[in-house]
């Protein structure tokens, strides 16, 4: 007789069943018999563990493609870092592929023995990026935020990661208590002059690897969506010839940062000097296409970590 499954107790069932089927090879007919439930149950279980996130695959395989447009990429743009995942043709996920691969990066730097300063930025995908990450004890290591943490309305920002990083990478952490953007260039000195502001700032231009988002321009932009600019700001940025975005920080076509009134008010910290750090941008989609080739050729980034569709049309500009 196949029990009833109760609704307290079904994560547990799901992470029980993706764990059978995932990791020890099991058939649903296996998982039905050996969980004492249907076939049926016990597919949806395994779909379950999917969805909520329980079960995460990584695939270690090298795609001869993907290696191929890496090393292109590389060669082309002098990058110190770049992965090139598949592309899913018909996905509408602007994190999927890119979260996974850009945790297993995080995660190699975490698991360094040399004490190291990790700097990050914000975004959806690095909030994604960083929801994938293990449990890891790395004491040794200090996480420092790029971005401020504070919404235009003094909420904290929803997708500001360094407190998800928080959870899982148990190292000491230094936010950034700010907004993005301050009402200007003044108030930006002002604040940017408190001794624990100061002090982030100091850690920051230390970074020995930097991950950020890229964002692009635009009325849909995360800029605008999150309530940072108003539309006629962005739309007037566009006007003026801004291709990209990174924690804030506004660039042209050429990938160079404008002498702009909006660069003036972001409270942002300034990325670490390339020279010395790796600063890997995490990127894919059309809509970022030249926001991501912008990023490049002006070594914003020195390093990538995108999909198929992004590194072909990059090779071909």
């Amino acid at each position: 007789m196949a029990r009833k499954l109760d609704s307290q107790g079904r994560l547990d069932d799901a992470a029980r069943a993706g764990w059978l089927y995932y990791v020890a090879g099991r058939t649903q007919d296996e998982i039905a018999i050996a969980m004492g439930i249907s076939r049926q149950s016990a597919q949806r279980l395994v779909s379950l563990a999917v969805a909520e996130r329980l079960i995460k695959v990584r695939l270690d395989h090298p795609i001869a493609a993907c290696l191929e447009y890496a090393v292109a990429l590389r060669e082309k743009f002098k990058l110190r870092h770049v992965e090139v995942v598949p592309s899913d043709p018909d996905g509408t996920s602007s994190t999927v592929g890119i979260a996974e691969a850009g945790a297993a990066e995080i995660e190699r730097w975490l698991k360094r023995s040399d004490p190291i300063v990790l700097a990050i930025g914000t975004g959806r995908t690095l909030k994604a990026a960083v929801d994938q990450l293990p449990v890891i004890e790395c004491p040794q290591h200090r996480i420092v935020s790029l971005t401020g943490n504070i919404g235009p309305d003094g909420s904290a920002a929803y997708y500001n990661v360094i407190f998800s990083m928080a959870d899982a990478i148990k190292a000491r952490h230094y936010p950034m208590p700010l907004p993005v953007l301050v009402s200007s260039a003044e108030e930006r000195e002002l604040l940017h002059a408190q001794a624990l502001v100061r002090s982030t700032l100091d850690i920051s231009a230390q970074a020995d690897v930097t991950f950020v988002g890229v964002g692009e321009m635009g009325v849909e932009a995360p800029l605008c969506l999150d309530g940072f600019l108003e539309k006629d700001e962005m739309l007037a940025l566009m006007k003026r010839g801004a291709a990209g975005e990174i924690c804030g920080w506004v660039f042209d076509g050429d990938g160079k940062l404008m002498s702009d009134a909006i660069n003036e008010r972001v409270a942002s910290a300034p990325l670490p000097p390339r020279e010395a750090s790796s600063v890997i941008g995490i990127a894919k989609g059309k809509r970022k296409f030249e926001a991501i080739k912008a990023a490049v050729t002006g070594h914003q980034i020195n390093g990538l970590i995108t999909d198929e569709a992004v590194a072909e049309f990059l090779l071909k500009v």
